[in-house]
């Protein structure tokens, strides 16, 4: 994976995300919680229950479930030409909301529901990004 390739893909660091990918590079998945106490991602800048403005961001355990997936057989980004078939997952967390990922080291057969647990990749000195795998056993 051509890693600057990626980077250039990922949303810029900005005071309403900076707290989750602070997170990241500390190996802690991070999700806003308003009011409410709904956990939320991506970040928003209210609460959509309550509608209010006051938030904070919390670790969260990483742990999710495999809610669907895809294997994508095109080249359709620069940054993952040398990763083709490429396999996209969709993970819930075990706290609720939902996570467009990557799976490392995906077993050859995959079942919705199946257990997952985070893990950081650093790709440069100041991100590391959010994959999940498979928990086994």
């Amino acid at each position: 994976m051509d890693n600057q390739k990626l980077i250039e893909m990922l949303p810029p660091v900005t005071d309403a995300n900076r707290a989750f990918w602070e997170g990241t590079l500390a190996g802690e998945l991070r999700l806003q919680y308003g009011d409410s106490g709904t956990p939320r991602y991506p970040e928003s800048p209210v609460d959509p229950v309550t509608l209010g403005e006051d938030f904070e961001w919390r670790a969260v355990s990483g742990r999710a479930t495999l809610w669907s997936w895809i294997v994508m057989h095109q080249k359709y980004f620069p940054a993952f030409a040398d990763e083709v078939p490429h396999l996209v997952a969709f993970a819930q967390l075990e706290e609720g909301p939902h996570l467009m990922t990557t799976l490392l080291d995906p077993p050859e057969h995959l079942e919705c529901g199946m257990p997952l647990e985070v893990v950081f990749e650093q790709i440069s000195e100041d991100r590391a990004i959010p994959k999940f795998k498979v928990v086994s056993g």
